[in-house]
Parts: C-alpha cells; sequence; structure tokens
C-alpha cells in the first residue's frame, strides 16, 4: 500500500492539484438529511428564486469543505502519515450551485517542527475551485505529519 509523504517530503511553496468532483443533486440532499441542514437555502427553489440574490440552489459551504477534504484524501499525500487535523481557518469567496465541479490546490505554506521527534506541523492554503477556475473557497488547514524514525 503507498504511503503518503512525511514531514521531510513536504516543501515549502510546493502545490499538489486534487482531481475533480461535480456536485449532483444526490450529494445535496443526502448531506442535508444526513446533517439535518433543512433550510430553504439549500431545499426549496421558490424561497431560492425569490429570496435570494443565486435564483438556483446552492450546495452548503459544509458540503464543499467535506469534499475538498475528500479530495485531498484522494491525493493520497497524507495517506498513513496524517496524524492530526489541528485546525482550519476558512473563507468562502463564492456559492457552489448543484452541476458545479471542484478541484482543489493544495500548496504546503509553513512548517513547524514539534518537541516529539515523530511528528512536526505543516500548515497547508487549500484553493477549492470550480469548473470555470473560479476561486470558491479557500482555507488554511494544520495538519500533524509523522516524520521520518
Amino acid at each position: 500500500m503507498l504511503e503518503g509523504l512525511c514531514f521531510e517530503d513536504f516543501i515549502s511553496g510546493k502545490v499538489y492539484t486534487t482531481d475533480r468532483r461535480t456536485i449532483t443533486e444526490t450529494d445535496v440532499v443526502n448531506f442535508m438529511t444526513l446533517c439535518a441542514f433543512f433550510e430553504p437555502l439549500f431545499m426549496d427553489l421558490g424561497y431560492v428564486e425569490t429570496e435570494t440574490p443565486f435564483k438556483k440552489r446552492i450546495a452548503p459551504g459544509a458540503l464543499t469543505f467535506s469534499f475538498a477534504e475528500g479530495l485531498t484524501m484522494l491525493t493520497r499525500i497524507i495517506h498513513n502519515t496524517g496524524m492530526a487535523f489541528l485546525g482550519v481557518d476558512m473563507e468562502i469567496i463564492r456559492p457552489v450551485f448543484i452541476g458545479d465541479t471542484i478541484s482543489v490546490e493544495i500548496e504546503v505554506v509553513e512548517k513547524r517542527e514539534t518537541k516529539k521527534r515523530d511528528r512536526g506541523v505543516i500548515t497547508f492554503l487549500h484553493r477549492v475551485k470550480n469548473q470555470k477556475d473560479e476561486l470558491v473557497m479557500e482555507y488554511k488547514v494544520k495538519r500533524m505529519i509523522r516524520r521520518r524514525t
């Protein structure tokens, strides 16, 4: 089984790109049901058409974030080397609509050694883009990553 990259392998400024994924109606309905996101903004087309500037249903930002993280996992860069998710600072730039296709650019922005010799902390900047290459979400995430022993 392929291993992910260790702390020492990550280079500041290096960018990794994920595969793409289209957000479907089924994705939104399943997410809303699973997480109890029963808001008219996500489920009532009449409300969206008359009460919002979007005029069509959008995907919840939490769903977009979850799918972006899933795409990140599929790169396998932290497979079996990621030890902990330490925090996130996120900005939603524009809505993601049903039918949009997202991908993620993952940039290594900071590395920090810890007192424990078997791990380090890396801050990544994730840029989530739609099929038009428009930025829809951006977030910095800190992850504890295994070091070579």
